[in-house]
């Protein structure tokens, strides 16, 4: 039988790290049903169960949590040499992960964070899932949370609130509809309050928390998003007060051992800077129009 190959171990890692197949097949452009028979015929060379399956999603057995843990030291070892060969070509890469609203401001705002007179390039990658910084999957990432890990550091960068949004001068004369992301893939807490709050009244459901801007400023409902998404477009208005619970403040998160590269320590600084010039917007001061 032959041996698996890292293409797989790839995919295996995606669907460990997401629960699931929806969101390895959003990084690997492969449909779900390919991954699900990827990891099928995975665990037939290796003769292990990995997963355990559900309608919830997949969680790993022993054997899938022995076979991550063993794939972080490759994983993070194909990186360096990533690192490495780019470094040989005279430009390095500066990975960022962050969640799909703060990359969306940074990507309205990247001539600010990384422009053409810079011998670095930028990997942005969006995702709700945590940034993972532990084995250098990134270099700079945005959480919600002051990391645990004892080899991150991080920079407090603010306060970020949450509010519900419809469309302007668009009340509807009946019921409220309500927008929300699917249960499976509501994994940040705003994307679960409509769930828990306002599960009677969801008329629409999308799996991409980026859709949710949109659909609002079509008129279709009522969605939670960031204040500083929200209150910076004219043509939407807070259904309501602040959402306090689930106000938190967010850090950028670096690894100890990397964060002195001068590219790096570069975009760190630039990203704080463009952080704390939005930190009202952030916080839900609204904004003057």
């Amino acid at each position: 039988m032959k041996n698996a190959t890292w293409d797989s171990y790839q995919l295996f890692l995606g669907v460990a790290r997401g629960g699931g197949l929806t969101g390895a097949a959003s990084a690997s452009g492969l449909s779900p049903a390919t991954i699900g028979r990827r990891m099928l015929d995975l665990e037939q060379q290796l003769g292990r169960t990995l997963f355990l399956r559900s309608q919830t999603g997949y969680s790993l057995t022993g054997d899938g949590q022995a076979l991550f843990d063993r794939l972080l030291d490759m994983e993070s070892a194909a990186r360096s040499i990533d690192s490495w060969q780019r470094e040989a070509s005279g430009r390095p890469v500066v990975r960022i992960a962050a969640g799909t609203w703060v990359g969306w401001l940074m990507s309205q705002n990247m001539p600010a964070i990384c422009s053409e007179r810079d011998d670095f390039r930028i990997d942005l990658y969006l995702a709700e899932r945590r940034a993972s910084l532990a084995h250098r999957e990134s270099d700079i990432g945005l959480r919600a949370f002051e990391p645990e890990e004892a080899n991150l550091a991080a920079i407090k960068a603010g306060e970020v609130a949450y509010a519900a949004y419809r469309a302007r001068n668009l009340r509807a004369a009946g019921p409220e509809r309500w927008i929300a992301v699917s249960e499976d893939e509501a994994i940040s807490a705003y994307l679960r309050w409509p769930h828990q709050n306002r599960q009677a009244e969801i008329a629409l459901t999308v799996n991409r928390p980026r859709s949710l801007y949109d659909l609002v400023l079509a008129g279709s409902g009522i969605a939670v998003l960031p204040c500083f998404v929200g209150d910076l477009e004219p043509r939407l208005e807070r259904a309501g007060e602040e959402i306090t619970a689930l106000r938190h403040f967010q850090w950028i998160v670096m690894n100890n051992e990397d964060r002195h590269r001068r590219e790096i320590r570069t975009v760190i600084d630039r990203m704080a800077r463009l952080l704390k010039s939005h930190a009202d917007l952030f916080a839900g001061k609204r904004p003057t129009y």
